[in-house]
């Protein structure tokens, strides 16, 4: 259990990109970034409009010198510091990551970005050989990954107390975008645009989770191939879908579904996963993240509270603060940010065992992504047909 020890030597000094006033998933960047004293935030490029950028930073507690008009400048400047950034946060528009984070990797940054990574395999593939040719850490902020929950599972997996694992199901079906809020909403708007959000929308933006946290509880599925089925459901998103079913093979035989969708009607979140298998089948989903269901065949219900005693101790190792009280969100992403931190540490000082040890949503997950809506998007354009996935 975490209890407030250093977990790392010293804090890393860390920046943001994008994040600023009004930014819900920077705020939760910086509050999961700073909980446990792995990062300082000491720089910032948080606005397109700069004095509103060093008005946000100011106010958060970073000097007006280390806020800085664009992320070009503030790499620039960090680089002369003897205590320059050593990372930063990508927190901005779908279009703007590729850029970002290679120039990131460029000035020699570890780098934690939302995703999609970038809109194509290829971009994908080159941040991925930049990083290791620069040997940087790239988070991808899968963020509901870090939840102990979700390490149990993986666990109970690999110990066969499942069996034969045969269905993979997924889904991220909200309802709050069952109409064109956009019109109104800028935060929604470049989500439904092709040049801000790239080839997809639902599939890039929300149907990844669940297909990572499906990737984080069986490593060992690797998809043969996939057939996928868009809709636009509110007609001016077209081209980008707001409604999306992919069907997926997988070479042990198994197959999965991805339900991705912003119109499901009434429903708060709706992201949730289920793996079954021959003996037993398993149920989790983020609006109840504390419990999950395990049922095995032919005998009663069992849900698993997180915190618990009977819990695997590498789901206990996130755990923060003790069975029964309820925790979400910020924990998983504090968890993640953690792990972040541990693993550019030991990218920092060359010890491989110690990065082969850590497990988070790292450069792999991101091209994986990215790999899976061009896939998915193939498809769907096709006439919804099956695409081998290479």
């Amino acid at each position: 259990m975490i209890n407030g020890e250093n977990l790392v030597p010293a804090p890393i000094r860390w920046g943001m990109v994008g994040g600023g006033r009004g930014s819900q998933i920077g705020y939760i960047h910086r509050s999961a970034a700073l909980r446990d004293g792995v990062f300082t935030l000491v720089a910032g490029a948080f606005d397109l409009d700069a004095e509103r950028g060093r008005a946000f930073g100011t106010g958060i507690g970073v000097a007006a010198e280390r806020c800085y008009a664009d992320y070009q400048a503030m790499f620039a400047a960090e680089a002369q510091r003897p205590d320059g950034l050593q990372a930063v946060s990508i927190a901005t528009p779908n279009g703007t990551h590729f850029a970002i984070c290679k120039a990131a990797l460029e000035a020699g940054l570890h780098v934690v970005c939302e995703k999609p990574l970038c809109f194509t395999t290829a971009e994908a593939e080159e941040l991925r050989e930049l990083a290791e040719a620069k040997r940087r850490v790239v988070g991808v902020t899968y963020g509901y990954a870090g939840h102990q929950l979700i390490e149990q599972a993986r666990e109970m997996i690999a110990a066969g107390e499942l069996g034969e694992i045969r269905i993979v199901q997924m889904q991220f079906a909200h309802g709050f975008h069952n109409e064109a809020v956009e019109a109104a909403n800028p935060a929604t708007k470049w989500r439904v645009d092709p040049k801000m959000a790239g080839p997809s929308y639902v599939l890039g933006d929300i149907g990844t989770h669940p297909l990572y946290l499906s990737e984080v509880m069986l490593p060992q599925l690797k998809i043969r191939r996939l057939m996928c089925s868009r809709q636009s459901f509110v007609k001016s998103r077209a081209p980008l879908e707001d409604n999306a079913f992919t069907l997926m093979e997988y070479d042990s035989g198994a197959v999965g579904c991805v339900w991705s969708c912003a119109v499901n009607a009434g429903s708060m979140h709706g992201q949730k996963i289920r793996v079954i298998g021959s003996k037993a089948s398993l149920e989790w989903w983020d609006e109840r993240p504390n419990q999950m269901s395990f049922e095995v065949q032919g005998k009663p219900l069992q849900v698993l509270e997180r915190g618990m005693g009977y819990l695997h101790p590498h789901a206990l190792a996130d755990d923060r603060i003790g069975g029964g009280h309820p925790e979400g969100l910020f924990e998983a992403w504090s968890n993640l940010y953690v792990r972040y931190a541990r693993a550019m540490v030991a990218s920092d000082r060359g010890d491989t065992a110690a990065l082969a040890a850590l497990h988070y949503p790292g450069i792999d997950a991101g091209v994986e992504g990215v790999r899976w809506v061009e896939h998915c998007v193939r498809s769907a354009d096709a006439g919804a047909v099956w695409v081998d996935y290479a």
